[in-house]
């Protein structure tokens, strides 16, 4: 009986629990819509400041005088830019600038990863101690202060030129460019190079065919932070470079403020084409800058 009753009691199913669908994490983590609302409006401080100077050099005169200097131009003026170039001999004023910017870059990298390599394979000696802390305290000390003593050095030595103004670009960033590149060093195996020396190089092979070549990542991070410094430096060729004839772009147009005052349209079509070169190497390298610092910090 008891065996009838219990094979006829129904099963109750149990309750279905329903669970709700995870929805899928993007790589790197969940994205936080507040702070990227906050970068998107932050960003337009430099998007609408662009927008404004490109409208402002396709414009005409009388395209000026109507309307907001949002509105964006139509017939396109494409003569400013060729007046702009003509006007300020564009050419010869970009040839001085890239040749500062050439010498400085290729000058930064060497002299100071050559500098950094020294100190820190020499760390126990004091003098090479003292060395880092002496350029370290010259981080703090600006170029204004040592301005004039160094127009009269260059003067005096025969470098009030181009490669005068180089020459200080590469003695004035050392003490940063030494800070990166010996945070980069110290990751990198001392056996290496002592593998190196038993092979029978001298200290300069074991630099250039070791050495030199594990440096890449943070020798390209100091190379643009050197060649945007550069190639827009305003105040260095301006108080050093004593023949208006050798001056670089920034100061050429700031030589022609006077002409840039009756048309404005041209000083925007000039101050684009100087702010070109700076954004395609930055928009080619910018993930070398983050990436060469970070390796280095890791290390």
């Amino acid at each position: 009986m008891a065996t009838e009753a219990s094979s006829t009691t129904p099963v109750v199913a149990a309750p279905r629990i329903r669970t709700r669908r995870a929805r899928p994490v993007p790589e790197g983590g969940r994205v936080n819509w507040g702070l990227t609302i906050i970068v998107a409006v932050v960003s337009l401080i430099v998007i609408l400041p662009l927008y404004f100077a490109v409208a402002m050099a396709l414009k005409s005169p009388a395209q000026t005088g109507t309307g907001s200097g949002f509105n964006f131009p139509w017939p396109i003026q494409w003569g400013n830019f060729r007046a702009a170039w003509d006007l300020t001999d564009t050419p010869l004023a970009a040839s001085m600038s890239l040749l500062i910017t050439v010498i400085a870059v290729i000058g930064e990298i060497l002299v100071s990863a050559l500098a950094a390599w020294a100190i820190v394979r020499n760390w126990g000696h004091w003098q090479f101690r003292a060395t880092f802390g002496y350029l370290m305290i010259a981080l703090f000390i600006p170029f204004p202060v040592v301005a004039l003593p160094q127009v009269k050095l260059m003067a005096a030595i025969g470098l009030a030129n181009p490669f005068g103004v180089a020459i200080l670009h590469i003695l004035f960033n050392l003490a940063f460019n030494v800070l990166l590149f010996s945070a980069f060093i110290r990751g990198i195996p001392v056996e290496l190079e002592e593998s190196a020396r038993l092979d029978g190089c001298t200290t300069w092979q074991t630099f250039r065919k070791v050495v030199l070549p594990l440096l890449a990542p943070i020798s390209a991070t100091v190379g643009i932070f050197a060649f945007l410094q550069s190639w827009n430096d305003f105040m260095m060729p301006n108080l050093i470079t004593a023949n208006p004839k050798w001056q670089t772009l920034p100061v050429v147009q700031y030589l022609f403020q006077d002409q840039f005052t009756t048309n404005i349209n041209i000083a925007f079509a000039s101050y684009l084409m100087a702010l070109l070169p700076t954004l395609v190497v930055f928009l080619i390298a910018q993930r070398w800058v983050v990436s060469g610092i970070m390796r280095g910090s890791i290390k």
